[in-house]
């Protein structure tokens, strides 16, 4: 029963009237994310759930809509978190140089793009769309040297707005399907179209690109 495995101390959701009216009490329940969540939020990190702790992770959940709202530190709440580490700073781990100046960085594992200036984030990150088995986007340091905003692929016959290409054919450009849709692309870093806009506007011949990490499924 749920409310056994995760002791709840209030409902879950009370529909009255066809509103539904989310829970206001905190649970005294630890959650798997417990320390994670005490870390995101700088609460003092001892993976014992306290009162205050409950009211921050609670809080953290009303603003990003995460239903159940009791302050429980479970895997919802902890993806919630994730995704804004990325967003605040999607090099914590350091994987993108920071001496270059202007950079595209291209995460791999995490399907991600962006543009840093230094330590500085300028633009991003953005999903993106990178190469399939056996046509894989390939690592290391790049730079820009070939720009065409109304690209046709003569190989490929597709179009490939705002292209900007890093490592013989493989460039960044936009694509007018789902840059969530398998199995990937034929190694370019394909973008929605106002990313890929975007990186138009930002970068130029010369310009570094640094890719790294692997494609899942790769």
């Amino acid at each position: 029963m749920l409310l056994g495995v995760v002791g709840l101390t209030a409902p879950l959701t009370v529909v009255m009237g066809g509103t539904a009216q989310a829970a206001t009490t905190c649970t005294t329940e630890t959650g798997p994310h417990q320390k994670d969540a005490e870390k995101f939020l700088g609460r003092p990190v001892d993976g014992r759930q306290s009162p205050e702790d409950c009211r921050a992770i609670q809080a953290f959940q009303n603003k990003h809509g995460i239903r159940p709202n009791i302050g429980y530190a479970g895997p919802v709440t902890w993806r919630a978190m994730e995704a804004e580490i990325t967003k605040r700073n999607p090099n914590a781990a350091g994987k993108c140089p920071v001496n270059k100046g202007r950079i595209a960085c291209v995460d791999l594992t995490r399907q991600i793009s962006w543009i840093q200036d230094g330590k500085t984030l300028k633009f991003g990150p953005v999903p993106v769309r990178t190469g399939r088995d056996g046509y894989e986007t390939r690592t290391g340091a790049k730079k820009i040297y070939w720009r065409s905003i109304d690209h046709w692929s003569s190989i490929y016959k597709v179009r490939m707005p705002y292209s900007q290409f890093f490592d013989g054919g493989q460039a960044f450009h936009a694509i007018s399907g789902s840059v969530w849709s398998p199995p990937g692309s034929h190694g370019c870093v394909n973008m929605r179209t106002a990313d890929a806009k975007k990186y138009w506007s930002m970068l130029r011949n010369g310009d570094d690109v640094q890719v790294y990490g692997r494609k899942p499924g790769t």
